[in-house]
Formats: structure tokens, C-alpha cells, sequence
């Protein structure tokens, strides 16, 4: 890739040389009337794999989280999260503005809410309040630092959820690493939700696409939701060509690659000058620092390691985020992690 070491996010992935051939060679129709037979092809994959009965393809995660939020439920209704969610943070308050629902957020640590926590959250019913309707939960939690929701955790949630009649979705943008991670199929990750939304112009390198996954009734309601935001598509085989290459089990299993240079990259920062982390929290494909010390905004900081070669993103006004992903090798995260001890020395004066 161009631009030196790109740790800026797994959503810089460039499709595959195999992934183009599929593109040129894919059989297309027309999907807004269902038949285009590789989205087809690739809906039935989709479903599958996460235990559902139906899927649909969608444009990006935002516009699956969006239409998966209008077919569970109205205007008024509310939705349960925690204040780090990506819907919640990052999705230009899609939930409110076009699908009318109302946040009611839940503390969470890294992302990951407490049942007990959830339980006090659910209001009773009342006609002062929104009616409780839907239970979000992320896996693997972006903000939290692409932090895993264990299936214990899981499961004592949606038991709450289930006790007070919720529907439950999973923000699964990063399902797959979860999945890679845990060591426990996505299936089972999905299994007891009532829709998941997972990406696959991440980590699983396509050039663009998501996918929700739930139950045929639910899908058809999606659908119709879809067509109302203006995501409805003509041959989009051209874009789930790369999805059926990327849904193949040798394509996901190189995710724990990506998992073990984020743990090594870690392992170098973790005594970098004027960086605060905390290596045994690095979970998956993501490394969190926190450059207080350097005495510069993370803006700064993150264009000057820019001009060294390194691309971040920013997760804070003095936090940063590296991500890896299929284009980074160990080479690279070694460079990496010298460029940041370089800045870090300039910056405290320190010689470590």
C-alpha cells in the first residue's frame, strides 16, 4: 500500500487480485428485484454462516445498523447501548434522525455492559418514558479497543433482554475477529440475537459492503428500509463477488495474523516514551495508546507521525488508534513501533 505504514484502520484494505477476477467474471441481474444470483449466492452464505434464516446485503455497516434499527421497531421507541457504541458515536445520529429511535445509554467497561447495570437501565412502563424496544451490543467493541463480548456475558444479557420482551442486535462489523479470537464459530456468536450486522470491507479487505442477518420476516422488513434510505441496488453482484471470496474459511482464519502483530505492536509501545498502554487489553486488531505525556494533541501527534512514515487515527483528544490488517507485515510493525519511540524521545526528552 501507498502512504508508508497505513495502521489508520483495516477499512484502508485493497480487494484481492482473486477478488478482481470474481468481480470481472460475476454473474449479474437485477438485485432490487432479487435476482441477481451472486448477491443471492452471497445472502445464503451470509445466513448460514451466523445461524440466520435470511440475510441482505447493504452499502456499509452504518447502513445496515440504520436498517436493521427501522425493522425492529418506530419512532419513539428506545434502544439500549452504551456510550461508546459506533452506532451511538460514529453513525451522525442516523438512529435518531432517520429511524427515530431514542439512545437510553448503559455504563459499560470497554464497551462491554454488566447484566445488573443493563437491568437498572430498562425503565418500567410508564407513559413518560420511551418504550424499551431494542438491546445493542458491538463484537468487537471499536472504542472499547476492539475488546471481545464473551459468550457468558453474552447470554447473561440476553437473558435481561429477553425478560423484558428487548430484541437484541449485534454491530458485528468485526464479527470474524471475534470469532477468530474466541476461538467460537460465528454461529455461536450469533446465536439467541435477534439480527447481527457484520462487515465486509474490514479486515475481510473488500472493497466495499456489509451484511444483516436475521430472521426472513425481519430481513423483508430491512429491505423495505433499505429502499427507503436509498440503498437499494441494480447488479451489485460486482460487489458480492468479493464477498463470497472473502466468506471463504482460509480468508478468515488470516485475521489471527492481524490479532498477533496488534499483541507485538504492543509489546514494543508498551515502554515507549511518554506512551501509556496497557498491552494485556490488546485483544484482537487494535492498539490504543494514550500520548498525554508528549505534551501535544493527538492532531499533532498524528500528523507528525505521518511525516515519519506511520499512519494513526485518533481516538482522542490524546489517545491514538493502530489497526492492523492483511497489508501490514511484522517488518512493518517493528518500523512502526520505532517511528513512535522516535517521536516519543523528541517529544519528552527521554532516552529509552
Amino acid at each position: 500500500m501507498a502512504d508508508g505504514i497505513n495502521l489508520f484502520s483495516d477499512t484502508q484494505t485493497l480487494p484481492t487480485e482473486e477478488m478482481l477476477r470474481a468481480i470481472a467474471g460475476a454473474e449479474l441481474g437485477d438485485d432490487m428485484l432479487g435476482e441477481d444470483p451472486t448477491v443471492n449466492r452471497l445472502e445464503a452464505r451470509a445466513a448460514e454462516l451466523t445461524g440466520k434464516e435470511a440475510a441482505l446485503l447493504v452499502a456499509s455497516g452504518t447502513q445496515g445498523n440504520l436498517t436493521a434499527l427501522m425493522a425492529h421497531g418506530g419512532h419513539g421507541d428506545e434502544v439500549l447501548l452504551d456510550a461508546d457504541a459506533h452506532a451511538y458515536f460514529y453513525e451522525a445520529g442516523a438512529m435518531c434522525s432517520v429511524a427515530g429511535f431514542t439512545p437510553r445509554l448503559v455504563p459499560a467497561e470497554r464497551g462491554i455492559m454488566r447484566p445488573e447495570a443493563l437491568e437498572a437501565a430498562i425503565r418500567p412502563a410508564n407513559v413518560h418514558f420511551p418504550r424499551p424496544a431494542v438491546l445493542w451490543l458491538e463484537n468487537t467493541h471499536n472504542r472499547g479497543g476492539g475488546t471481545l463480548l464473551r459468550q457468558e456475558r453474552k447470554e447473561a444479557l440476553l437473558a435481561v433482554a429477553r425478560r423484558h420482551g428487548l430484541r437484541v442486535h449485534i454491530d458485528g462489523a468485526r464479527i470474524f475477529n471475534a470469532s477468530v479470537a474466541l476461538g467460537v464459530s460465528v454461529r455461536e456468536l450469533c446465536d439467541g440475537v435477534d439480527s447481527v450486522q457484520f462487515c465486509l470491507s474490514k479486515g475481510l479487505s473488500c472493497p466495499v459492503g456489509s451484511i444483516v442477518c436475521g430472521a426472513r420476516e425481519f430481513v423483508e422488513a430491512a429491505r423495505r428500509a433499505r429502499k427507503r434510505v436509498g440503498g437499494a441496488m441494480r447488479q451489485a453482484g460486482i460487489i458480492a463477488a468479493c464477498g463470497l471470496v472473502a466468506l471463504r474459511g482460509a480468508w478468515i482464519a488470516r485475521l489471527a495474523e492481524d490479532h498477533r502483530r496488534a499483541r507485538r505492536l504492543a509489546e514494543l509501545l508498551a515502554d515507549a516514551p511518554g506512551v501509556a498502554l496497557d498491552a494485556s487489553r490488546v485483544e484482537t486488531n487494535m492498539v490504543f495508546i494514550d500520548i498525554s505525556a508528549w505534551g501535544t494533541g493527538s492532531s499533532e501527534a498524528q500528523a507528525r507521525l505521518r511525516a515519519a512514515g506511520l499512519r494513526a487515527s485518533i481516538s482522542s483528544a490524546t489517545g491514538l488508534r493502530f489497526v492492523t490488517h492483511r497489508h501490514i507485515d511484522d517488518a512493518d510493525i517493528e518500523r512502526a513501533a520505532e517511528i513512535v519511540r522516535d517521536l516519543g524521545r523528541a517529544l519528552t526528552g527521554c532516552r529509552a
